[in-house]
Formats: C-alpha cells, sequence, structure tokens
C-alpha cells in the first residue's frame, strides 16, 4: 500500500486554474481502483492519498499525470507500507 503526500509549492497559486485537471485525475485514481482515499492534509498544506494494488513505479508514473504535479503546484512523495498487522476490515491490503 502507499500513501501519498502532495504538498503545495511555489506556484500553489495557479491550483485554482489546474483544478478541474486535477479532480479528473482523482476521479480516475477511484476509477482504475488505484485510490481508497483522497483528503486535504490540515491546515491548507496540500493532499493525501492512500493507494493500492499497484507498483511503485506505475503509481509514480500516475502522480506525475496530476496537472498539479505536471505543473509544480505541488510537490508529491510517495511512501510505500508493507502491512505488518492490520485490523479485520483492512485485510484485503494485505495482499
Amino acid at each position: 500500500m502507499f500513501v501519498v503526500t502532495l504538498k503545495f509549492s511555489e506556484n500553489k497559486a495557479r491550483a485554482g486554474e489546474l483544478m478541474d485537471g486535477h479532480k479528473s485525475w482523482i476521479q480516475k485514481g477511484f476509477e482504475s481502483g488505484l485510490f481508497l482515499m483522497v483528503g486535504s492534509l490540515q491546515p491548507n498544506m496540500g493532499g493525501g492519498i492512500f493507494a493500492h494494488n499497484t507498483s511503485r513505479e506505475e503509481l509514480e508514473d500516475f502522480v506525475a499525470k496530476d496537472p498539479f504535479v505536471a505543473e509544480n503546484v505541488v510537490t508529491a512523495e510517495i511512501l510505500e507500507i508493507t502491512p505488518a498487522r492490520l485490523d479485520d476490515r483492512l485485510e484485503f491490503l494485505a495482499a
């Protein structure tokens, strides 16, 4: 499983003009089964994503296609987590 942080960078002011493309990119992440959760980093620092069912390389390629990443509105960091213990509700992440 992966945690992706998208922290605002020097082009944060361009977020409004790129928001439709960013939302479309998020929708593709959910439709493909890649994203489990997307939310905001507080206070107003950017966004965070839980992703699974992919390789690091595929996720890196997908993240690079986010208009916010491509236009340097955010800086992306991908953290890979190998679950060692899971609540029963999250067993699907063990695969």
